[in-house]
């Protein structure tokens, strides 16, 4: 990697005396805690991110800016939490606002999930949440709560773009555009991504996601009180690993699942965290990316197939990565059909501006030797999910 840039070894300079923080990360996490607002009967929601925080204190090679973004993550989702536990205390009709027939685009991360999702989003009959919604998610707001909110997103775009030039040309984060659920689920391997943990690594693998995907309907459902209901349109490759979870809180949902070599998606995944990584640690190892990553993503794709026997075939929809990566015109449509949505003119016209790769964005090259991978590492770890993409890629 080269050097950092300019803005982020100033950010760390500056942020060296709040890095003696992580010493106590216990102490940290109550000042984070008493600031989010009351979590009385909540313990168990807490005392996960707790054990979040000291991981994350003990990581190696953190930087004072991971540190920062560290409790960053824990004290959004402790505000967040607090939010929508007053918000259901004040509205409980909340909780009956119906979250029917939702789409969930699921897959490999870099399988066009993010191209599916945006497609999806055209239809007027859609709703997709925006990243500034979940990043504090919340009744329909004031125009000047609503600025505030829209605010925060574009800093923490803006740092991420600061502080890594090149991430935006491999995953484009926009305030105000569709985003993935990953940023408002509690759990998630994606501190993985940041940091070398192993404490969280191992307390996520045995850790029970029902919870955390009750409480990501009840976000959806304090986005949709007092708005117009429309279809639910939601995205992350994370889902893949619980599906399970996800159909018994959603059980009717139509699952997306889009396909791609995973030799490419690992290799390119990779390539995303290293740039992303190199944010909050110092060094990074490559290899300890391709070792980790090819590992956690070989499970998330074992556990989707495990899950999908239990799937209704009519509630599934695979999306080979030719449909939409290699012609859009042609597999949107197809897209549409598959999900029981109405593909128009209006979405046609729509479509080149989601499909085209932005003015100025640099083509983005990876390469799995970087990763002390190969394809034949790939090959044996995928070997079930690859049987199954021959047979999606042969329909």
């Amino acid at each position: 990697m080269p050097m950092d840039p300019l803005p982020l070894t100033l950010a760390n300079l500056l942020l060296r005396p709040g890095f003696r923080d992580r010493r106590t990360p216990d102490r940290a996490f109550d000042r984070l805690l008493d600031a989010a607002g009351p979590a009385d009967g909540d313990e168990p929601y807490t005392d996960d991110f707790r054990h979040l925080l000291r991981c994350w204190a003990a990581a190696e090679h953190l930087t004072p800016v991971g540190w920062l973004s560290a409790r960053g993550h824990v004290g959004r989702h402790l505000a967040n939490r607090a939010r929508i536990r007053r918000l259901l205390a004040e509205h409980p009709e909340i909780e009956r606002e119906p979250v029917e027939r939702p789409v969930f685009v699921v897959g490999l991360p870099r399988t066009a999930t993010t191209l599916t999702h945006g497609i999806l989003s055209l239809s007027a009959d859609h709703r997709c949440p925006l990243l500034w919604e979940l990043l504090t998610p919340g009744l329909d707001r004031t125009p000047e709560e609503r600025r505030r909110a829209i605010t925060t997103a574009r800093r923490l775009v803006g740092g991420i773009n600061l502080f890594s030039p090149r991430f935006r040309h491999i995953h484009d984060l926009r305030p105000e555009g569709p985003e993935e659920c990953t940023f408002a689920l509690p759990h998630t391997v994606m501190p993985l991504s940041q940091a070398v943990i192993p404490g969280y690594l191992s307390w996520h693998e045995s850790h029970d996601f029902g919870a955390d995907y009750r409480y990501l309907k009840q976000i959806y459902q304090v986005l949709q009180y007092g708005r117009p209901r429309r279809r639910w349109v939601l995205k992350s490759p994370l889902h893949l690993e619980n599906l399970d979870a996800l159909r018994a809180v959603f059980p009717d949902a139509t699952i997306v699942w889009t396909h791609r070599d995973p030799a490419t998606a690992v290799a390119s995944f990779c390539s995303l965290v290293e740039h992303g990584m190199t944010v909050n640690t110092r060094p990074v190892d490559p290899h300890w990316i391709g070792a980790t990553w090819l590992e956690l993503l070989a499970r998330s794709a074992a556990r989707g197939l495990a899950a999908r026997a239990a799937v209704p075939r009519e509630s599934l929809v695979d999306v080979p990565y030719s449909w939409l990566g290699a012609d859009p015109a042609a597999g949107a449509p197809k897209l549409y059909a598959a999900v029981g949505a109405r593909w128009t003119e209006a979405e046609a016209a729509r479509l080149p501006a989601v499909a085209a790769r932005p003015r100025g964005r640099r083509v983005h090259s990876y390469d799995l030797a970087r990763y002390g991978l190969s394809r034949a590492d790939v090959e044996r770890a995928f070997a079930d999910y690859n049987a199954l993409r021959a047979e999606v890629d042969r329909a």
